[in-house]
């Protein structure tokens, strides 16, 4: 069923993912509720909206996905402002690298905070909504790391793999009152995601915005990918062609996927000890 409620609310909106979604949905004429940290990111790219589509109708907020008081204030803002809420977009995230052997507690503590918990309070605090409207799309953000089993962004993948099963358990949930789910998992694309980025090798930051650069996929590209998902209720959305591949193969040929993984790993290890 398509959503009929055209309101939706994004986290992490001030830039990159987020503000490609808004973007995106609200040249569908959509409603927009831009959140982010930092309240003049989020009031920045709600100018944009107002500015590039006559007519659009927004609102901007300050919202801490790792508060649960921020949350609750965001939720009654949007019983105030709208009568329903069609999709939530929770999008908000940060990036670590690093085994686990080197990897900080407090970066794991950091990144599961809110990545993963991030996205559990969103979805805690409107499923009920969804629920009473018996329509509705929840959108959580995880990543192929969370996917790909990979090493050296160990922190960073347990917490996106905890995305996943989150959004798979709730699919199950929501089914049965009409609300659907989608897990997106994108991989490299340009985005200010290194701005914060922990990691306790020192070129790991250089080498993800190497891949980052390289990447044929905009943000843009993905926002696109998210509205069909929408429209057609599809759970699992791959953003990027080689890790629907990737994908396919781990879990067909689980084995031949690890050897895969451990030849990138070599490579990997050589060109640290060349340098």
């Amino acid at each position: 069923m398509t959503v009929v409620i055209k309101t939706i609310a994004i986290t992490g909106a001030g830039s990159g993912f987020g503000a490609a979604i808004a973007h995106e949905f609200a040249a569908k004429g959509w409603q927009v509720a831009v959140t982010d940290i930092n309240l003049s990111r989020a009031e920045n790219t709600l100018k944009e909206l107002a500015h590039k589509f006559p007519g659009f109708k927004g609102l901007a907020s300050k919202l801490d996905v790792t508060s649960g008081a921020d949350w609750q204030e965001f939720a009654e803002l949007i019983d105030t402002e709208w009568s329903g809420l069609g999709i939530l977009v929770n999008n908000a995230g940060v990036a670590t690298g690093g085994n686990l052997e080197d990897s900080p507690l407090q970066d794991w503590e950091w990144v599961i905070d809110i990545d993963l918990m991030g996205v559990v309070r969103g979805c805690k605090q409107f499923i009920s909504k969804f629920k009473q409207q018996g329509q509705g799309h929840v959108v959580n953000m995880s990543s192929f790391a969370g996917l790909a089993g990979a090493a050296d962004i160990v922190s960073y993948g347990v917490a996106k793999a905890g995305v996943v099963a989150l959004s798979e358990a709730l699919r199950g949930e929501l089914h049965p009152y009409g609300v659907g789910v989608s897990v997106v998992c994108p991989a490299f694309v340009k985005t200010a995601l290194l701005d914060n980025f922990r990691s306790a090798g020192a070129a790991d930051k250089a080498k993800v915005s190497r891949w980052m650069d390289k990447s044929g996929v905009t943000a843009e590209d993905v926002a696109a990918q998210i509205a069909v998902a929408v429209d057609k209720r599809k759970f699992l959305v791959l953003t990027h062609k080689d890790t629907r591949w990737y994908w396919r193969l781990k879990r067909w040929l689980p084995e031949t996927y690890f050897k895969v993984l451990l030849k990138s790993a070599v490579s990997n290890k050589r060109k640290k000890v060349s340098k």
